[in-house]
């Protein structure tokens, strides 16, 4: 009995690392030196996965939250994918000195993250602003003896609430393609004085978001799990502002977007006309705010050979080559990375005809980035190549990627500013048709990935057969020493 349990012991042993996957999670805090009224920030990054739920930020002696961003970043190498998201708290700086943040623990997708603190320098001044109303969503300043003695107080008043939702974007009109910033909001002027809190937003929201989205558009959306608020001035007036949404959308075809009015429920409290130490002196309500619809313009892209099939946005060029001189049949590494603002995931390849020169089909790596207002990144293309023939390549005629520029509301290119020399013999052509073989490559890569998956569906079968043999000898095992005690 003792040996089918240790054979069984190690089995599981062995095969435990089979069944478990670490998750790789990182929070990082910087920068340790900032000036008063500069960001410091807290990142939570996790890699190869997404980040689906995460806890509260803490909150530091000397900072104010000031609005969460996020970024990802995804790489295919050689048929594999590769993530990475972020989720970003910002702080601003509020007063001058030397401020610890201590240990902390923070929950990402379930797990339990353990940081350790730092001490942040601040330098020069600020002034910060008086209240945050919604702070109060646990009040601890309500009556201790609410509805405990009802002495039928039924004279309350309603308190004007001094706060408006809005909806907003930074644009009102765009092109096909070009991103517009969406945001709505709950602002709270820093005098008001209506007692007022957040009711079931979670529910609220969803049903708010399918009202926002546009059908014709594609979707960067900034994530916002916790509301914080944002000291703004709106003609002369400080509020609070409380972002609820926020997402950037690239319109796919010229059709108006139209936004409707959306409303947002919140509890505001009715105040007593007499208050005692034994009565309700305040009682729930409930107040409806709303926004204004509002409507974005889609224009046409000006007549182009690639008008239906070009990236919008402002965009540079950055490009790497690991070797000029090179000969015939050997291979060299080719990147060429478009950077800049913009629908990054719609990106495409660049256009390569060069006679003589096999380019097989890329690797890529994105990058994401969203931060105030603004979707920018980058995507690179890691080019794998053979020269075929000798000669002087200039690869500034050869290689090019167009694109619109809705800054300069024309269309630009993109150009190689590279050359090429390539020396020895002529060489077979390796590749006779970059589309065709880049499909046969896939085909190919398609066969690979499937035998691989059933050799981990078999080996998986094999493994799952040996447990069970193994527990069906030890229980027979079991029964047979039983039966002759």
């Amino acid at each position: 009995m003792k040996i089918y349990f240790s054979i069984f012991s190690n089995l599981f042993i062995l095969l435990l690392p089979v069944f478990v996957l670490a998750q790789e999670i990182n929070v990082d805090i910087s920068p340790e030196k900032v000036s008063i009224g500069n960001n410091l920030k807290i990142t939570i990054t996790i890699n190869n996965d997404q980040i689906s739920n995460y806890g509260q930020f803490p909150e530091i002696k000397g900072f104010r939250k000031s609005g969460i961003s996020s970024s990802s970043s995804t790489n295919f190498i050689n048929g594999k994918m590769t993530s990475s998201q972020s989720i970003i708290q910002n702080y601003i700086s509020t007063e001058i000195g030397s401020f610890t943040i201590p240990n902390f623990v923070i929950k990402v997708n379930g797990k339990s993250v353990s940081v350790k603190g730092k001490i942040i320098e601040v330098d020069n001044s600020y002034d910060d602003p008086k209240q945050s109303p919604f702070n109060n969503f646990f009040d601890p300043f309500s009556d201790p003896f609410d509805n405990f003695f009802d002495r039928n107080n039924e004279e309350f008043y309603e308190v004007e609430a001094d706060a408006f939702l809005n909806l907003s974007t930074d644009k009102q009109s765009v092109f096909v393609g070009e991103g517009f910033n969406t945001t709505l909001s709950f602002f709270v002027s820093e005098n008001n004085v209506a007692d007022m809190r957040f009711y079931e937003l979670g529910k609220q929201l969803t049903d708010i978001i399918k009202k926002i989205k546009p059908s014709n558009c594609w979707e960067e959306n900034f994530n916002i799990e916790n509301i914080n608020s944002i000291p703004v001035t709106i003609k002369n007036k400080r509020y609070n502002q409380y972002k609820i949404f926020e997402a950037t959308y690239y319109p796919l075809n010229n059709e108006t977007i139209n936004f409707p009015s959306l409303e947002l429920e919140l509890i505001k409290y009715k105040i007593s006309k007499r208050p005692s130490f034994f009565g309700r002196n305040k009682i729930e309500d409930f107040k409806k705010f709303y926004s204004k619809p509002l409507s974005i313009i889609v224009n046409k892209l000006p007549p182009h050979p690639l008008q239906d099939n070009v990236s919008v946005g402002k965009y540079k060029l950055k490009e790497k080559i690991n070797l000029n001189n090179i000969n015939t049949g050997e291979s060299l590494n080719y990147d060429f990375e478009i950077y800049g603002e913009g629908n990054i995931s719609a990106i495409n390849e660049p256009k390569i005809d060069i006679a003589g020169v096999d380019f097989y089909p890329p690797n890529s790596e994105q990058n994401i980035q969203r931060e105030k207002g603004k979707i920018f990144g980058s995507k690179k293309f890691i080019y794998y190549t053979v020269p075929t023939e000798p000669g002087e390549y200039d690869l500034s005629d050869k290689i090019e990627w167009i694109y619109f520029d809705p800054y300069k509301v024309k269309y630009d290119t993109l150009k190689s500013n590279l050359k090429l020399n390539v020396f020895g013999e002529r060489k077979k052509t390796v590749r006779s048709n970059h589309y065709k073989e880049n499909s046969i490559l896939d085909l190919i890569n398609t066969k690979k990935e499937e035998l691989t998956s059933i050799k981990k569906q078999e080996s998986i079968t094999l493994i799952l057969n040996i447990i069970t043999l193994t527990l069906f000898l030890m229980f027979s095992f079991f029964l047979i020493k039983k039966k002759y005690e």
